[in-house]
Parts: C-alpha cells; sequence; structure tokens
C-alpha cells in the first residue's frame, strides 16, 4: 500500500538539513577541494525554497522543481549532478500522490543512473556514487528479502552511511581533487556526505507518513 507524501514539507526538509551542514561540508571540501560544497548547497538548496509555494503538492512535482533549481543556482559539475538526481527521482512517480516501496526503488534506480551518466563516475572514484549505489542496492534487496518498507529505508541509510565513510580512503578520480593523487585520501568526498544527508533525510520524511 501506498503512502501519502506531502512534497512541500520533503523538499523543505531536503533545504533545511543542508543548509544546517553546510559549514561541515564546505570544512570536509576544504581539505582537498575548494571549501565551497556546503555554502554552493546550501545557495542552491535556499533558492529552490523560494519556489516551494508556487509548485505543485505532489513529491514529483517539488523534486523536479528542485533539481531545476540546483541545475540553474550551484556552479561547478555539482549544480548539474544534483540538478539530474532529483529530476530523475521525480520522473518514476510523475502525477502520483501516493508512493510505495516500490515506486522509491524506481527512484533511487533511476537517479543513480543519471548521475552515473552525468558524472561518468563509478564505485571507487570518491564521489557521491560511493554513497548512492551501495545505498540503492541495500535498499532493493532489502526488499527481495522481504523486509517492511520502514526497515528497508533503515538498511539504505546504514550502507549510505558506509558509503560515505569509504571514500576517506579512497583516491579521488573525478573533480578538481583528482588533481591531488594520494594526497585526497584521508578525509570524506563532500559529494558522498551531502548524499549521505540528502537520503537520510528522505527516508525519515518518508518514515513519518508510514
Amino acid at each position: 500500500m501506498g503512502v501519502s507524501i506531502k512534497g512541500k514539507e520533503v523538499v523543505l526538509s531536503l533545504i533545511s538539513e543542508i543548509d544546517k551542514n553546510k559549514a561541515w561540508l564546505s570544512e570536509i571540501d576544504g581539505a582537498i577541494g575548494d571549501g565551497d560544497h556546503g555554502v554552493n548547497m546550501a545557495k542552491g538548496f535556499n533558492m529552490a525554497k523560494e519556489k516551494v509555494d508556487d509548485t505543485g503538492e505532489t513529491l514529483s512535482e517539488q523534486l523536479k522543481s528542485l533539481g531545476m533549481a540546483l541545475v540553474s543556482n550551484i556552479g561547478g559539475a555539482m549544480g548539474p549532478i544534483y540538478g539530474t538526481f532529483f529530476m530523475r527521482m521525480a520522473k518514476p512517480i510523475e502525477g502520483k500522490c501516493e508512493i510505495d516501496e516500490n515506486d522509491f526503488k524506481s527512484m533511487l534506480e533511476n537517479a543513480l543512473k543519471g548521475v552515473k551518466k552525468r558524472g561518468q563516475a563509478e564505485v571507487g572514484d570518491k564521489t557521491l556514487v560511493d554513497t548512492l549505489e551501495p545505498a540503492t542496492k541495500v535498499f532493493s534487496e532489502s526488499l527481495e528479502k522481504g523486509l517492511t518498507f520502514k526497515e528497508s529505508l533503515d538498511a539504505m541509510v546504514k550502507a549510505a552511511k558506509k558509503g560515505m565513510e569509504s571514500t576517506k580512503d579512497l583516491v579521488a578520480k573525478k573533480g578538481r581533487s583528482s588533481r591531488l593523487g594520494e594526497r585526497s585520501k584521508g578525509t570524506i568526498d563532500a559529494g558522498a556526505a551531502s548524499c549521505y544527508i540528502i537520503l537520510k533525510t528522505l527516508a525519515e520524511s518518508i518514515e513519518k507518513t508510514i
């Protein structure tokens, strides 16, 4: 059975969590990048906040609007990547007022496919794919094992956290930090961290309605 999700509330929760964590995201980005990931993400998400009231109530409409705002307002590679993430996530649930676990599985899989194609990244490249791919895989496997929607979301969040933490020991192969080679080891990837925050917040928002 599907659950009714208030798209506006979900997106406002995402904006709030990114804003809350912007200093931490910029701090970890500063170790191997430009140190502006958190600031840029918060800027893009807060620009999306201005459109929340003018966008339809469904989760699909709100996620699509968020994605478009991120493409327009975040510089560098992350705007198009996270824009793709949310727009692809919105696609399988177009026109739906309720979603179930299989819908969410399709949302994750579609987002992963879009992000990998857009960023040309694989697991092990020290990017948000290191968070998103294991999270997507574990969610799908949890459903196959007969776990409930909530149990599968909890398993997904644990896998996302583990994926994020795995980037600490990886050498960056994409983006500006890839120029550092071995020196990019020893810190979590900022994109992997923001992806963890997003997945965790999505899970918490959905669990409130289950």
